[in-house]
């Protein structure tokens, strides 16, 4: 009895450990914190169904009205770029983004020009700016920006024998091969614009900052025809 007594007064005598009261505007701040927050959300979500029910409706569009995939005369080759970014956007259209291998933003890869490639381009056209690019632009991005992916690893385009190694057997033994193929597209485009990887455009660093100045400065999205040797120069 004596021994339960003396743990009793002892756990008595310990001092309580006192909760750390927080200040009433403090609270205030964290609720106020908390639903915009809530709010912030919210709006994201509807935005992302609001983006998928327009993509929805955009790609129904296309079907009903082909004329708008019919390949511009005289024009076999488009250089597209990314310019926006794809946050809550239909599954076809990440996958289509996906297929052009314009993964990332401010990205550019040639594209041969066929109904399958423009039906793929009006896809992802809010989220992409393309048109046709002329010898000239072919020329500076590979000679500036083309790089190829062997073995896990990216290397710039300066030597003859690397080229000549990989696509020698489609004709194909330097680097003013490779541009010409490109340039004027033929049966073996495919393998040659896949042995590029996609350019990795110059973007200017305040452009993440000053959004509505460098998209004002660069375009909009979609087609822009012959316009769009002036961006590449820009970006290049």
């Amino acid at each position: 009895m004596s021994s339960r007594r003396s743990l009793g007064n002892m756990a008595e005598e310990e001092p309580r450990k006192k909760i750390p009261l927080v200040p009433e505007n403090l609270l205030k701040k964290r609720k106020a914190y908390q639903a915009l927050k809530a709010t912030q959300a919210k709006k994201a979500l509807l935005e992302k169904k609001k983006r998928k029910q327009r993509d929805r409706v955009r790609i129904r569009r296309l079907e009903v009205k082909p004329h708008g995939l019919e390949a511009p005369d005289g024009h076999s080759l488009a250089f597209a770029v990314r310019i926006q970014r794809i946050n809550g956007v239909s599954v076809l259209v990440r996958k289509t983004i996906a297929r052009l291998r314009l993964r990332k933003i401010f990205s550019g890869v040639f594209v041969k020009v066929t109904p399958i490639t423009l039906k793929m381009l009006r896809i992802v056209e809010p989220y992409v700016t393309w048109g046709f690019p002329n010898l000239k632009s072919v020329r500076e991005l590979i000679l500036k920006r083309g790089q190829a992916k062997l073995k896990n690893k990216t290397i710039p385009l300066t030597d003859n024998t690397v080229i000549e190694e990989h696509l020698g057997k489609f004709g194909v033994i330097c680097l003013e091969d490779l541009i010409h193929e490109i340039a004027f597209p033929g049966k073996y485009f495919q393998v040659i614009s896949q042995f590029l990887c996609p350019f990795h455009l110059s973007v200017a660093r305040h452009a993440t900052k000053n959004k509505v100045g460098f998209l004002k400065e660069m375009g909009s999205p979609g087609y822009r025809g012959e316009s769009i040797n002036q961006l590449i120069r820009q970006l290049n």
